[in-house]
């Protein structure tokens, strides 16, 4: 795992491990793009499936929220999830940032989400003073990120934990922010069942609010800026956890499937995880160069494809 710094933070290629990982380079901070950008620019051209160092990013575009449900039977999707990273204005990536950093960003968070109303209503638990019992149970229920990430290790942006760390959750867990995990900030909307209408409308709705007391990072030609490539642009990663016995009998036939639409297979848990029971998460994959909509309607347009085809496996 590589990690590249610009002014705010050192020079250089810190390491090079994890030669399983799927991209294998961080940005320390936001001038990295621009300063590395001959290393940066051919990965963001080969992963976000030919975005050129001449393309530029759409304007942000929420699009209609009325997106439906690709499960309306609820035969295959267990749970549905629209999340984003964004990068607080003024501070540097994980790698650079100071303890006092940490603090102050989780600080700054803090208030924002006690001016929370309504669905978005509920509490912050910061990692600093968690008790294992409570901070595993988050964990096994899909809404807290892990300690020790090898890949966030080797980037060096597990310093200093578990301090300016956290997270936010409504009464009804179906909105989550992470704060100071891999970006600033993973907001986060879920809920069980293929609704994405839904949880697309309520993410949108988080984000909005948020926006109005907090600035991020953007630029024209990257959108919203964050530590690892893959999330530039829109930042948007939907998904769904899905069951297709039938086409994952054959993974190769999932996965051309999934890349027909733009979609990444992954494990239950995410990036670097295995199937458990069955269960794929499945998400769109590209994120710079299209809109939101465009985006979200992406990953709808393949799931519902990939159910199809499931019914019709013999």
């Amino acid at each position: 795992m590589g990690v590249v710094s610009g002014p705010m933070g050192k020079v250089g290629v810190v390491c090079f491990d994890n030669l399983d990982s799927g991209v294998g380079i961080y940005a320390a901070d936001p001038e990295a793009y621009t300063l590395f950008a001959e290393l940066f620019d051919p990965i963001i051209q080969d992963y976000h499936l030919g975005f050129k160092k001449s393309d530029t990013h759409p304007a942000t575009d929420w699009g209609p929220l009325d997106v439906g449900n690709v499960d309306p039977q609820g035969e295959f999707v267990i749970s549905t999830r629209v999340r984003c990273g964004r990068s607080v204005e003024g501070y540097p990536f994980n790698p650079c940032l100071t303890e006092a950093q940490y603090k102050e960003i989780e600080s700054k968070m803090i208030n924002v989400f006690n001016g929370l109303t309504g669905e978005l209503k509920g509490c912050y638990y910061p990692l600093t003073g968690m008790t294992k019992d409570v901070q595993q149970k988050l964990i096994d229920d899909h809404f807290l990120f892990k300690e020790g990430d090898r890949f966030l290790q080797s980037a060096n942006a597990c310093r200093f934990w578990p301090t300016g760390r956290g997270i936010y959750h409504n009464e009804n867990k179906t909105f989550l922010v992470w704060v100071n995990e891999e970006d600033h900030l993973r907001i986060i909307s879920l809920q069980p069942g293929g609704n994405l209408g839904e949880v697309y409308k309520r993410f949108v709705t988080a984000v909005c609010e948020i926006e109005k007391k907090v600035c991020f990072m953007k630029t024209d030609r990257f959108g919203y800026l964050t530590f690892c490539p893959t999330n530039l642009g829109t930042a948007i990663r939907a998904s769904v956890h899905i069951k297709v016995p039938k086409l994952s009998a054959n993974m190769q036939t999932l996965t051309d499937l999934a890349d027909q639409y733009h979609l990444q297979v992954r494990g239950t848990s995410g990036e670097h995880t295995e199937a458990q029971d069955g269960i794929y998460d499945i998400s769109n994959k590209r994120r710079l160069g299209l809109t939101e909509c465009e985006a979200i309607r992406e990953m709808y347009n393949g799931i519902v494809e990939i159910i199809k085809q499931e019914r019709s496996c013999k």
